[in-house]
């Protein structure tokens, strides 16, 4: 079926999603999939053993959609809503009452969902800023690439950036890497009171020295080609164990990671999975956009990291 999803390319989310098959599936509550996309997303990863989908809709609209694209849903629970407000509310709510470990956002606006997820009353933030990370999967990249924030934070401050970081990191690890090698991007690897990024970028790196940042090398500033390409760093003569090697890029803010993941989208026909943290639990947050095998990949990265927070918890626990 993998196969059919993306006939050519898409390897490394094979092995991301064989890996996730091998931990437990989880329960995702899915916040109003009235759409053909955002339902056969939720079924395809049901079948291929990573989650459990509760469906949070209007009855009448989730069925009659399910009809119209030929998918049957009467094996799946289904928890009635009035509207996609109210889907993400209760979506949020299945949450606080401990029956699921996931949100999957469904043919709603992010905004509506994200709105729940961070509500005073009833929300499901935890002291952890929240952020969003693409995994992109970059045809002749050795690895899968993490690129973070592109969707959440528009302008964050060095504080914020702390958390950014430290989300990444913590996913890098859910997803096995061996070792996280986090790139600080800016225009330029030099630092300069005329670009403020590149100031921001040599502090979080002092941070990751005084343990302030944990489980990852951090570098930074560096520009995109010598935190990518081992060529360009060896001629701009910069020696470190990130240059030319990063798996995580950190963008200075909003705008330039999303113009990063869209031209490696659309210019180098990468895949991009779309992963939420910071809150209770991890967020799938796709784009109607979005391919099949990205889907299936969004949903694998968030069982990963459920896993990850089991075995956290567990040897708290021991």
């Amino acid at each position: 079926m993998l196969e059919e999803c993306a006939p050519v390319g898409g390897e490394k989310y094979r092995r991301l999603i064989s890996a996730a098959q091998g931990q437990t599936r989880i329960k995702v509550a899915v916040a109003h999939p009235c759409d053909d996309v955002s339902l056969r997303g939720a079924i395809e990863a049901h079948k291929l053993g990573l989650i459990e989908p509760i469906f949070v809709a209007p009855p009448e609209r989730v069925r009659n959609a399910a009809k119209e694209a030929g998918l049957d849903i009467s094996g799946f629970e289904l928890v009635e809503s009035a509207h996609s407000h109210d889907s993400a509310a209760k979506a949020v709510g299945l949450v606080t009452a401990g029956r699921v470990e996931a949100l999957m956002k469904g043919s709603l606006h992010t905004d509506e969902l994200m709105g729940a997820v961070v509500a005073r009353e009833g929300g499901i933030r935890t002291e952890r800023r929240i952020s969003h990370c693409f995994i992109m999967d970059v045809p002749g990249h050795q690895e899968p690439l993490i690129i973070t924030d592109a969707a959440i934070n528009i302008a964050p401050d060095l504080d914020t950036k702390v958390d950014i970081v430290q989300n990444a990191i913590d996913l890098a690890h859910a997803m096995g890497a061996e070792e996280v090698r986090v790139a600080i991007l800016s225009a330029m690897e030099m630092v300069t009171t005329k670009v403020p990024s590149t100031i921001e970028a040599a502090a979080l790196c002092k941070m990751a020295d005084r343990g302030q940042i944990t489980g990852a090398l951090l570098d930074g500033p560096l520009a995109l080609d010598n935190a990518i390409s081992p060529e360009a760093a060896a001629i701009k003569k910069i020696v470190s164990r990130v240059a030319g090697r990063a798996n995580v890029l950190v963008v200075p803010n909003l705008e330039a990671g999303n113009m990063l993941a869209k031209s490696l989208s659309f210019l180098a026909n990468a895949d991009a999975a779309g992963i939420v943290l910071g809150a209770r639990v991890p967020i799938i947050l796709t784009s109607r956009a979005d391919s099949l095998l990205s889907r299936l990949a969004s949903s694998a990265v968030a069982v990963m990291v459920a896993a990850a927070r089991r075995k956290s918890a567990a040897s708290i626990v021991h």
